[in-house]
């Protein structure tokens, strides 16, 4: 169980999670779950020290970390070039945060995870001899003075005497982090170490300046939503509504709705993948500013979607053709969404500009549109099967509207839905009654609806 860290956490003392062996691997998964819960804002993060831990995760893991400065940052691993605990996973396992390579030469620094796996195997010197835990463990005690100067202050042992003055700083400063953990014996060794952690060491630079930021994007991707925006309100104005007008592709405008699509879900995508590849905690979410816009997004966009999907002339979206990215956003606000007793005014207030809170709204009209040509037609093999969903689906509009909770925009004339209610109204005939066709009978009741006016018992 988890309590609020502003009330367990001092922010005038940091918070150090450590452990040896396997102990670091529990150290790391238990630092990793308090970063998804942790406010920067107001504590320090917490820092994360092993010794002799092995690897844990793959490379999603690896990318899903690496790519979050504040958490790869809080994990500093120590390995002795005695101990083989840190090597027995080197082998389909991926290496995050920073690794402290120590030998009795001294101590060096490494980041880049090709260059961490590179190391791992070449400062092997451990053997079944010195594989003992304890005297492996007592090897350690004498690094732990030393953490903050070769951690934070990247001191090394001196080694000028090894260094080419024609030699590059980034490569002088490679040759000394090496020499200090004993791989550069002499000036003149070509080490083929040296050059892959010089291409590691510079990719590395360029990953950190493209750090993926999950909501730096956010203000960027506004300027599509609003264009979004003012295409509902214009397709709102010609008296249909903005899935149908995209649906049936009635102005060259759409071409433009699609490119803003594009750009929208890339973007949504991306954050939604990076949100399943991070550890995840039981009700661990989005942040709250990003699963507002993954809301907003997944009920403006979606719809969209489902138009082009039932154009195509395919059908059952919501199990063969909706995204998984839309799902998980959905998941996402039911974890913290709380329960609702009802309408308030506010939301009565606001149905007329407000987006249909169910996003597969539109892919329901369009399967209780197929249900309804099946019967009027009669090829269906089942027609009671049919009337059925019909039935299921008027339950389903009904609580929708009882709640204020689909948008005034379905009663417009040349809507999908209204489109649905005359067929439907026509297969069922006028002496046929319902929750739904008491409210759909009377016209007067659409513009009480969008005006938050309509009493629905």
């Amino acid at each position: 169980m988890f309590i609020s860290f502003d009330i367990i956490i001092d922010n005038s003392k940091q918070l150090i999670i450590t452990g040896n062996s396997l102990g670091g691997s529990v150290a790391t998964l238990f630092t990793l779950s308090l970063l998804e819960k942790f406010n920067f804002s107001k504590n320090k993060g917490p820092l994360c020290i092993t010794f002799g831990s092995p690897l844990i995760g793959d490379e999603n893991l690896q990318e899903a970390i690496s790519k979050y400065a504040a958490w790869n940052s809080r994990v500093l691993h120590v390995v002795s070039d005695q101990d083989v605990v840190p090597r027995v996973l080197i082998n389909g396992y991926q290496p995050f945060g920073t690794f402290l390579f120590c030998s009795k030469l001294g101590c060096s620094c490494f980041e880049d995870p090709q260059t961490i796996l590179e190391l791992l195997t070449t400062t092997n010197l451990g053997t079944p001899e010195n594989e003992d835990p304890n005297k492996v463990f007592e090897s350690y005690g004498t690094f732990v003075k030393d953490l903050n100067c070769k951690v934070i202050c990247k001191d090394t042992t001196d080694h000028e005497s090894l260094i080419d003055w024609n030699t590059t700083p980034l490569r002088a400063g490679i040759i000394t982090q090496l020499a200090a953990i004993g791989l550069v014996q002499s000036q003149q060794q070509e080490n083929i170490v040296i050059t892959k952690i010089e291409k590691g060491a510079k990719k590395m630079a360029f990953l950190n300046q493209q750090a993926f930021d999950p909501t730096r994007g956010l203000n960027d991707i506004k300027v599509y939503m609003a264009y979004l925006e003012q295409y509902k309100k214009v397709s709102k104005d010609e008296r249909v509504g903005y899935y149908d007008r995209y649906k049936n592709k009635l102005d060259t405008s759409d071409i433009k709705v699609e490119e803003h699509m594009r750009r929208l879900t890339c973007y949504w995508e991306e954050i939604v993948d990076q949100a399943e590849k991070r550890p995840q905690t039981v009700g661990a979410s989005l942040r709250t500013r990003s699963l507002f816009g993954g809301t907003n997004y997944r009920r403006m966009i979606e719809p969209l979607d489902i138009a082009d999907y039932y154009k195509a002339g395919k059908q059952d979206y919501i199990n063969q053709g909706r995204s998984k990215h839309y799902i998980i956003l959905e998941q996402l606000l039911k974890e913290t969404e709380k329960p609702s007793s009802g309408p308030n005014e506010l939301k009565k207030q606001n149905v007329a500009s407000s987006l249909t809170e169910d996003s597969c709204f539109w892919a329901h009209v369009e399967e209780a549109h197929i249900s309804c040509q099946l019967l009027s037609s009669g090829e269906s093999n089942d027609m009671e099967k049919e009337t059925d969903k019909l039935i299921e689906f008027e339950n389903y509009v009904y609580g929708l509207m009882k709640n204020y909770a689909v948008s005034s925009e379905i009663f417009l004339p040349r809507s999908s839905f209204m489109t649905w209610w005359r067929e439907y109204r026509k297969i069922k005939g006028t002496f046929y009654r319902s929750h739904l066709t008491g409210l759909m009978n009377n016209e007067e009741n659409y513009d009480k609806y969008a005006k938050g006016r309509l009493v629905i018992p």
